[in-house]
């Protein structure tokens, strides 16, 4: 397959194709007399394992790491699973994080339904965020 073939097939832009080769996640495919790349069959199975780490929210150089043991000849699972784990509790952290910064929006929008905008001092920019609780 061509590359232009990959893309259409794999929904990963030639671009982006060959900037995987570039970094190691998807091999330097044979060339064509012309020097047109040619890809065969598992490079859409490689794309598809990427586009999925990546939806669960793995770096580039996390699936790269993954990708390499693969290639080594060993299973990737428990670094995997090390990985989703580690994911997992950075999730949790950025949902309480996010619970923490709600409840302060809907502290100030409390706030700001009892302010008057006629007491609002000129010389700030708004009593509502960075004035006093």
């Amino acid at each position: 397959m061509l590359i232009g073939e990959v893309a259409r097939r794999s929904g990963v832009a030639a671009k982006t194709l060959r900037y995987y080769e570039d970094i190691g996640l998807v091999d330097h495919p044979a060339r064509t007399s012309s020097g047109y790349r040619r890809y065969d069959e598992t490079v859409l199975d490689r794309l598809a394992f990427i586009r999925s780490a990546q939806a669960l929210g793995l770096t580039l150089g996390e699936i790269r790491g993954i990708v390499s043991l693969r290639d080594d000849g060993q299973v990737p699972c428990g670094h995997v699973l090390d990985l989703v784990r580690a994911r997992s509790t950075e999730i949790d952290r950025t949902i309480d994080e996010l619970r923490v910064l709600q409840h302060e929006l809907a502290r100030l929008v409390e706030r700001a339904e009892r302010l008057d905008p006629a007491d609002c001092d000129p010389r700030r920019v708004c009593h509502l965020i960075g004035g006093a609780p």
